[in-house]
């Protein structure tokens, strides 16, 4: 019989959530989601993207990994080690000005989940297309693996997640 890991635990417990904030609160419009196996290096990757109702300016996505060295001490129940998966949160929007708004993102997001997270803006534009905006993706990595132990936290976390969104939204030109 399959026994589920600690991946697919915290996988269907934010995919639950995320869903329930799309379907019955009408908050959110899941667009796009995405779970793979890495079939070479025995990886999974899950990844759940959502705009707001309110506004479509910012997409947010939830980006949940898991490495083969995590899945094998599970499976292999290996003494002294604590599975789990790692977790990263990305936004995506454009931005025109770049020192002054991604000096606010990145203000924002320090406000809302505290100076040990260090947003990373990667700004990117297509060459040869005339245009005075850019795409910003803001990463935020957590840096502890994320386990069962965690999962009562997950609504909190979303939580954040959305506030995020929210006044990432109300910020975007």
């Amino acid at each position: 019989m399959f026994h589920p890991t600690v991946f697919d635990n915290i996988k269907i417990a934010f995919e639950n959530q995320i869903y329930d904030y799309d379907n019955l609160d009408g908050i959110l419009v899941v667009t796009d989601r995405s779970d793979l196996l890495n079939m070479a290096l025995m990886s999974r990757e899950f990844s759940l993207s959502f705009q707001l109702t309110a506004g479509r300016k910012v997409t947010a996505e939830i980006l949940l990994t898991s490495t083969t060295k995590d899945l094998s001490d599970e499976i292999m129940e290996v003494p002294n080690t604590d599975p789990g998966c790692n977790l990263s949160l990305r936004f995506y929007m454009e931005v025109e000005d770049i020192p002054s708004e991604c000096q606010a993102i990145d203000s924002i997001l320090k406000a809302i989940w505290g100076p040990d997270f260090q947003p990373v803006q990667s700004l990117s534009f297509i060459y040869g297309q005339e245009s005075e905006t850019y795409n910003n993706c803001i990463e935020l990595q957590f840096k502890r693996q994320l386990t069962e132990e965690q999962m009562e936290d997950i609504p909190n976390l979303l939580s954040h997640l959305l506030q995020s969104a929210e006044e990432l939204e109300s910020f975007t030109v």
